[in-house]
């Protein structure tokens, strides 16, 4: 009987203390805010939600970044009806102490902020770079952001005038007392605000300016409680635990893992770009080659990569595949089927620009400035990587007969040990006649037009020529007058 009371006893003692568990679930948000970020974070709230925590702690710690992936981020965390959502600017050593940007719009997200003593939060306009520095971006991207900010804060609560002031720079904000209480509002407010105080027969006194036009707003920790934005100020994440009523509670950190670092390093635009340049190439080099080879395996394990990334953040579907495979399907019919370059070999380049920049961004035609100054920024980029692939094919056409492991890489004449030897080389007569070397004065006509390089059918063979500088034509009778190792130089035969 008296091991029987203790156990109730202990029955009791536990049932009136917290419950120890996952209850607040902490997702860091710091650094730039890239397309990767939106995978951490929705990884985050799956996980917050599968240990069914109480309450998630966004640990907000940005200069701010992309506007799309700020957005997502903000629905995201608007989503969240489960648990409650707070955000929490921290003021550790190894962080920047601010939530600037699409961070505090991110913090608008969440029902509940808090800052540590030190820290600041505003200034959410959309910038883009330019020749001159950081720059406004147009009004109708202001205006998304504005829209954006002013409707998370009319929903969870905050003062509609401080979401517009932050990212407005038209917007002027300044305190009022209204029958002894203080109030934020703008000027656009500040009339009719003052007639419902004379009206109720409320005492009415202006305050500050806290943001004056062609400025934008930003608020210290102590500012921030003291107009009743935030929650409160904190030291840290163990503190607001505290506060929030989980003293004894567990707290998990979401940490990156492999994955999540996978998905950052290859959605890099540093690795994005090299691969774009890989494939290119590896592109390039297949097509002028023979059969299917090391080049084709290389350019589909580069575009695979790129896919891959777009797919894992959200901004890949079938339309970047479709637009890739009828890109190098009209390159090549350019290359083997019709002379010259024309419709098919631009709009081979065209279709795979298209299907890269579109593997970029989660939109195909642009709604707002921001997506055409993303659009514009890719479209840049694609072009350098296009430009920078045509120069490293040239080179390495230059370079490929002379190293043997590209040898076999390129049309035109083998080199030696191979069935077929290569142009200028001396063999026994009968080799000659059944192979087909190509001398100096041999004949044959063009293939495809020489601008001034093509393609030409000489002594039987489909070679790669060119002429000393003429264009020529596709079925213009030439004549070789030059072979050097895989160079083969003709000009025009008179009939």
């Amino acid at each position: 009987m008296k091991r029987q009371f203790i156990l109730a006893g202990l029955l009791l003692i536990l049932l009136s203390l917290p419950l120890v568990g996952e209850d607040v679930w902490v997702v860091p948000i710091e650094g730039d805010i890239e397309a990767s970020t939106v995978v951490f974070i929705r990884r985050g709230i799956q996980q917050a939600r599968s240990s069914g925590a109480e309450t998630i702690i966004f640990r907000i710690n940005t200069f701010g970044g992309r506007v799309d992936s700020a957005l997502q981020i903000a629905t995201l965390i608007g989503s969240v009806d489960e648990a409650r959502t707070v955000a929490f600017i921290p003021a550790a050593a190894e962080g920047l102490g601010v939530s600037w940007s699409a961070g505090a719009l991110i913090s608008f997200a969440c029902s509940e902020i808090y800052m540590a003593p030190g820290t600041s939060i505003g200034a959410a306009a959309p910038v883009y770079q330019t020749a001159e520095g950081m720059e406004m971006a147009p009004e109708k991207s202001v205006s998304a952001v504005r829209t954006q900010l002013a409707a998370l804060a009319e929903k969870n609560g905050y003062p509609l005038g401080v979401g517009l002031a932050m990212v407005d720079e038209d917007v002027v904000l300044q305190e009022v007392y209204i029958g002894g209480e203080l109030r934020l509002v703008t000027s656009d407010e500040l009339s009719q605000v003052k007639r419902q105080a004379e009206k109720d027969e409320l005492s009415f006194e202006e305050g500050m300016v806290l943001v004056e036009k062609e400025k934008l707003l930003t608020l210290t920790a102590g500012q921030m409680e003291k107009y009743g934005i935030s929650s409160g100020t904190v030291a840290d994440v163990k503190e607001l635990a505290g506060v929030l009523g989980y003293e004894t509670a567990a707290v998990e950190y979401q940490s990156y893992d492999p994955f999540d670092r996978f998905v950052i390093l290859i959605t890099s635009a540093g690795v994005v770009s090299i691969l774009m340049l890989i494939g290119l190439v590896a592109t390039y080099l297949e097509i002028t080659s023979p059969g299917f080879g090391i080049p084709g395996t290389v350019a589909i394990l580069a575009y695979s990569v790129v896919f891959l990334g777009s797919a894992l953040i959200g901004y890949f579907d079938s339309l970047e595949l479709i637009l890739l495979l009828v890109g190098i399907a009209l390159l090549a019919v350019e290359i083997f089927v019709i002379p010259g370059f024309g419709a098919a070999g631009i709009g081979g380049i065209v279709s795979i620009a298209a299907a890269l920049i579109f593997s970029q961004q989660d939109f195909i035609v642009p709604e707002f400035s921001w997506q055409t100054d993303i659009l514009l920024k890719n479209a840049a980029r694609i072009g350098l990587i296009f430009l920078g692939s045509f120069t490293l094919f040239g080179l390495t056409l230059l370079v490929a007969p002379r190293t043997g492991i590209f040898r076999r890489l390129v049309l035109g004449p083998a080199g030696p040990g191979s069935s077929i030897p290569m142009a200028g080389t001396a063999v026994p007569a009968e080799q000659e006649r059944k192979e087909g070397v190509i001398r100096t004065g041999d004949q044959g006509e063009t293939i495809s037009g020489l601008r001034p390089s093509g393609t030409a059918r000489i002594a039987g063979r489909r070679v790669s020529v060119q002429t000393q500088g003429e264009f020529l034509e596709a079925g213009i009778p030439v004549k070789v007058v030059e072979v050097q190792g895989n160079r083969i130089v003709v000009r025009e035969r008179k009939v």
